[in-house]
C-alpha cells in the first residue's frame, strides 16, 4: 500500500518538474480554495476566477515556500491576497450593513453555534456573509469554514489576533442580527 505523501514532499517533486506531483497539490487543495473564493466572492464565475488566479500565483511562487507555516497557511494567504483584489476590481461596497452603522450588542453571544442555529441552511450563511465587509467576511470564513486559528488568521491577513478576534465577532453580530430581522419578517 503507497503511504500519501505530504504536501512538503509533494512540492518539492514539483519543484523539481514533476507535473503529476503539482496536479496532486492542487486537486488536494482546489475543492477548499473554490469554496473560499465562492464564499467571498458570492458568485461561482468569480470563484472559479479567484481561484484560477491563486494557482497560477501558487505556481509561479512555489520556489518562494520556505515552509516556516503549513502549506495551506500560504495558499490561504495567497487567497486573501486574491479576493482583497477581487474586491478593489469591483470597487466592492457593502450595501445593507456599512462599515459605520452601530453594531448592536451580542450579548455574549459568542458562539458559532449560536450563529448558525438562526440559519437554515448553506445558502443562508452565504447570504449573510455577503452582507459583511471583506475584511470580516475573510475572518469568518477563515475561522468557521476553514479552521485557521486566530493566529494562523492573523498571520495571512497581516493584522493581530485581537484584530482578527474583533473582526470575527463583529461579523458574527452583524450576521446574527441581520438572520434575526429576517427571521422577524
Amino acid at each position: 500500500m503507497f503511504a500519501r505523501k505530504t504536501d512538503d514532499e509533494l512540492i518539492g517533486r514539483a519543484l523539481d518538474g514533476s507535473e503529476r506531483a503539482w496536479l496532486t497539490l492542487v486537486r488536494r487543495h482546489e475543492q477548499r480554495l473554490y469554496n473560499y473564493a465562492l464564499r467571498m466572492s458570492g458568485n461561482p464565475d468569480d470563484a472559479m476566477d479567484i481561484l484560477q488566479d491563486v494557482l497560477m500565483s501558487v505556481y509561479r511562487n512555489l520556489d518562494s515556500f520556505r515552509g516556516d507555516s503549513k502549506f495551506t497557511t500560504w495558499l490561504f494567504r495567497i487567497a486573501s491576497f486574491r479576493c482583497t483584489d477581487y474586491f478593489r476590481r469591483r470597487n466592492w461596497q457593502t450595501t445593507t450593513l456599512g462599515d459605520d452603522e452601530d453594531v448592536p450588542d451580542d450579548s455574549g453571544h459568542h458562539e458559532p453555534e449560536f450563529l448558525l442555529s438562526q440559519v437554515e441552511d448553506n445558502e443562508g450563511i452565504v447570504h449573510l456573509m455577503g452582507l459583511l465587509p471583506p475584511e470580516q467576511r475573510q475572518v469568518v470564513e477563515l475561522k468557521f469554514f476553514q479552521h485557521f486559528t486566530f493566529d494562523e488568521i492573523a498571520g495571512q491577513l497581516g493584522i493581530s489576533p485581537n484584530t482578527a478576534k474583533t473582526r470575527l465577532y463583529t461579523a458574527l453580530s452583524r450576521m446574527r442580527a441581520k438572520s434575526e430581522l429576517s427571521l422577524a419578517s
